[in-house]
């Protein structure tokens, strides 16, 4: 549906919804895994198609710089559903730490405040047994993988439906059911059912792009897909036909969900985001340099540059998101107020994210004083921006870097040496933007 701007105009100066007495809108929060700020066409992709997606951005908003809440899966994950960022959240890397009761998710606030919780394909946050699990963290339903590294293979023997494993007959001994269609038949399903009257918000945390470790390791072609079309015949390896594949068939999958919130009228009356856990991986056997998939930034997953952490993010809400492109700065801890603040409740107090329902009605923003990720492989690394500086640590006895991120979005000069106070405030930002976690101790890189 084209934006439609007298209806735009009409509603843009309205106050939060739950005050104007409109019907509570439905959120639908779509997550590819893996997928690099780059790899779509409406950022810039010119090899690999993705019509469907861009039309969310084209009648959206598409944000140019976004983040997500980690540089891997569930720490990433974590901050998306739990409004808090690295130097606070419960999980900060991809150990097994699960949930607590007490953590409060954007599940639990949207479900006090009357909405049908659903969410299908990739958990991460707690396994079988532990208090992590979706069904008691505020999800009505939940269909897909628990595990990060079960989540891998795209033909398991079973999923978890619920509190209960589902065989897959179809994969016990054959390659029959591809686990990404069967979240999408899901999705279908889920918004078949409830359409109704009651606002519903569905988190479909789909797992492509993201690689077979396991099979790559063992064949050298990781990329796990039932079929390389349209690509066959391009002279390209095959781990990145399948790649491509992959991408296209998320991006027609994205499509159907987008017909049909259509087809049942709830399209005007759904917020749908779109975005990425992490940037570009380079794992079974894939190139992320092939596709240029972090675009025009420097790094890949599992680095605190721009290009591990900065991902695509489109917002769609038909009469209420004025379509353009938007360089408002956040990250995937403000989901969480913002979608409390769309259902007019309160978010938890002593959160990392603020509300940016204004930024999406085109209203006065307020901004983050600064954005802090922290990761914990391979040593303790940081990262802080604040404004257009942005500052990079890669180990507690290491420098701090420097750049500006406005005239250097690539991260190529290290300006660190030119502007000393710059460098000082954000090392005392650093300072002060954690708390310790038992779990996650501070070590330094080996060597």
């Amino acid at each position: 549906m084209p934006w439609n701007r007298r209806e735009f105009l009409k509603t843009a100066a309205a106050p939060a919804l739950a005050q104007g007495g409109a019907r509570r809108p439905n959120i639908l929060f779509i997550l590819a895994d893996d997928l690099g700020y780059g790899d779509l066409g409406c950022y810039g992709q010119e090899r690999i198609p993705t019509p469907h997606i861009d039309r969310i951005g084209a009648e959206g908003m598409r944000f140019t710089q976004s983040y997500a809440g980690s540089t891997v899966c569930a720490p990433s994950r974590c901050c998306l559903m739990t409004g808090l960022d690295t130097g606070h959240a419960r999980i900060r890397g991809n150990a097994r730490v699960p949930l607590r009761p007490t953590d409060v998710t954007v599940a639990r606030l949207l479900k006090s405040a009357g909405y049908r919780t659903g969410i299908i394909g990739k958990w991460g946050l707690g396994n079988a047994g532990s208090t992590g699990i979706p069904n008691l963290q505020g999800f009505d339903e939940w269909f897909g993988y628990l595990d990060q590294q079960h989540a891998h293979s795209y033909y398991p023997d079973h999923l978890w439906e619920n509190q209960e494993e589902r065989i897959l007959p179809g994969n016990l001994g054959t390659r029959q059911q591809y686990s990404h269609d069967l979240f999408t038949e899901r999705a279908l399903n889920f918004l078949e059912k409830n359409g109704g009257a009651r606002p519903f918000f569905l988190y479909l945390a789909y797992t492509i792009p993201h690689a077979n470790n396991e099979l790559g390791r063992a064949t050298g072609n990781g990329m796990e897909v039932p079929g390389d079309e349209p690509f066959s015949s391009r002279p390209w390896p095959q781990t990145e036909k399948n790649f491509a594949a992959m991408l296209t068939r998320l991006d027609g999958d994205v499509g159907r969900i987008m017909a049909k919130l259509e087809s049942l009228g709830l399209d005007g009356n759904t917020l749908v985001f779109f975005s990425s856990d992490n940037g570009p991986h380079r794992e079974g056997g894939h190139e992320p340099e092939f596709f240029r998939s972090s675009g025009p930034l420097r790094g890949i997953k599992r680095d605190l540059y721009e290009g591990g952490i900065r991902v695509p993010m489109l917002a769609r809400w038909p009469g209420r998101i004025r379509p353009g492109a938007s360089d408002q700065v956040w990250a995937f801890w403000d989901f969480l107020p913002t979608a409390a603040e769309i259902a007019g409740i309160q978010p938890p107090a002593g959160i990392s994210g603020i509300s940016m329902l204004p930024a999406l009605e085109g209203r006065r923003q307020r901004q983050h004083e600064f954005l802090y990720w922290e990761f914990h492989e391979r040593g303790f690394s940081q990262a802080v921006r604040a404004g257009d500086w942005k500052g990079v640590r890669l180990g507690t006895r290491r420098p701090l870097e420097l750049y500006h991120l406005r005239d250097d979005p690539g991260e190529k000069s290290d300006v660190a040496s030119r502007y000393p106070a710059e460098a000082a405030k954000l090392e005392q930002l650093l300072a002060r933007a954690r708390t310790d976690s038992p779990d996650f101790p501070v070590r330094e890189a080996p060597g």
